[in-house]
């Protein structure tokens, strides 16, 4: 395993600068965000797809600090019903085209959620059983049938055409593939070109384990996150674990996104690592870092030597 880092922390730095820092925190490789919710700057799709000039520029910046693209990285939402699922779509699109012409093989991103029924201007995340009310099974029915699985059969294609072997998914919450079921039913219906981003933090806060969900996945893992969460003490058992504090409210939180170590120790750490090794899985583990209880300094160093201690070499 290489180790790699989610450039949109870093979204407040000059490319350069970016880039120098990459190369003092030891890091191997860079995951480039940019299109759909990020803001960083660094790599966007529509930006150098419309000058070759500052592209290749960039590419031999990256170069010469012998650094490596993991992985080009447009979160979002394609199948929001509204302008941002076609802006989103549209900067999806323009990422596996410019993963294309520069021969990054990953593109890491989000399955999307539609809205529950046709005419809805807004996602509805359904995550409540099927059984009640009588009109979820056709919600459901509509969502994947009507939304994901054509959207998706036509990714795959656009990603077959330009020659990008992986998207990987990240198990994020409000996404119809949020945990390794709902993968399997998108990657059953689309084929092995789709897969899991293997975010251990949003298992923790669902009640999953990420090491049985590494287990089951197997092949299907296509990227992995270094990100950790903390259920915190006193507060998760009060109201649960569905959370809708501000990210930043910190200390009122029930669980809280932290740096990698500081929700769990390096020991599990090391056995997550292991396993991934062991199902197949050799390939960049990417820092995610989103710890609002530190500096964003001091969370990208200690997940930095956290993540070298434990990724299995």
């Amino acid at each position: 395993m290489k180790l790699s880092i989610c450039t949109d922390v870093m979204a407040d730095l000059s490319f350069t600068d970016m880039l120098d820092k990459c190369v003092a925190l030891g890091v191997e490789g860079l995951e480039m965000t940019g299109g759909g919710w990020s803001a960083g700057p660094h790599f966007r799709a529509d930006e150098l797809l419309a000058d070759r000039g500052l592209l290749k520029k960039k590419l031999n910046e990256i170069e010469a600090r012998g650094l490596e693209i993991a992985a080009l990285n447009c979160s979002a939402n394609p199948l929001d019903p509204g302008p941002m699922g076609e802006r989103h779509l549209r900067e999806m699109e323009q990422t596996v085209r410019l993963a294309g012409e520069i021969g990054v093989k990953k593109i890491v991103t989000m399955s999307g959620l539609p809205a529950a029924a046709p005419g809805d201007s807004v996602p509805n995340w359904l995550v409540y059983t099927k059984s009640w009310p009588n009109e979820m099974p056709e919600r459901d029915r509509y969502q994947w049938e009507d939304c994901a699985f054509p959207l998706w059969q036509r990714l795959v294609k656009l990603a077959n055409e330009a020659g990008v072997e992986k998207y990987a998914l990240e198990n994020f919450s409000a996404m119809l593939v949020w945990n390794p079921e709902t993968l399997f039913r998108l990657r059953d219906e689309v084929g092995p070109k789709v897969g899991m981003n293997l975010d251990p933090s949003h298992l923790f806060w669902k009640g999953a384990c990420p090491i049985a969900g590494a287990r089951a996945l197997g092949e299907a893992i296509h990227h992995v996150h270094g990100k950790d969460t903390r259920i915190e003490r006193g507060l998760a058992e009060v109201n649960g674990l569905l959370e809708l504090k501000g990210v930043d409210d910190v200390a009122n939180r029930a669980w809280n996104y932290v740096a990698v170590g500081a929700g769990h120790d390096l020991q599990w750490w090391k056995e997550f690592f292991s396993v991934v090794r062991m199902v197949g899985y050799n390939d960049w583990v990417s820092l995610e870092m989103e710890d609002f209880t530190m500096s964003t300094e001091a969370g990208i160093q200690s997940s930095i030597d956290a993540l070298k201690q434990t990724i299995s070499r």
